[in-house]
């Protein structure tokens, strides 16, 4: 099976460029949620790099994953569990009493989670750089 992490860490950047994109128009909602999925697909581009696979969309939970193999600081855990915040209520309407997502994010919600997938993703990217298994 072909090592995919280039693909993975290719993606989360892309991602990483839609949450501006979309912070930039107003589409705050879906900015945090491509900030949150911009780091998920990150360390799943690590867990391969080092000879593994991820599952799941908890970046909090890939995060204490990554721990059994490098260290994690506390400051990543934090924005981990920032970004997963974002995951559902970004997206669905049932998940407020009132309203649609759109009503209750705003931008300095995409600003703080953009700013935490760009530290994950520097993260990730300089554990990619380190020579493991899996290739």
């Amino acid at each position: 099976m072909p090592n995919r992490k280039q693909d993975w860490i290719e993606q989360a950047r892309r991602d990483l460029e839609n949450a501006a994109y979309s912070a930039k128009g107003g589409f705050h909602e879906w900015a945090c949620f491509a900030a949150h999925q911009a780091a998920e697909k990150a360390l799943k581009a690590v867990f391969f790099h080092l000879g593994g696979e991820a599952w799941g969309h908890g970046v909090l939970e890939l995060l204490a994953g990554l721990e059994t193999r490098t260290e994690v600081p506390d400051e990543l855990k934090h924005r981990g569990r920032e970004l997963d915040r974002f995951y559902i209520p970004t997206r669905y309407p049932n998940g407020w009493p009132a309203g649609k997502p759109a009503d209750y994010f705003t931008d300095k919600d995409s600003r703080d989670a953009i700013g935490c997938a760009e530290r994950i993703l520097r993260f990730s990217e300089g554990l990619l750089a380190r020579p493991q298994g899996g290739d």
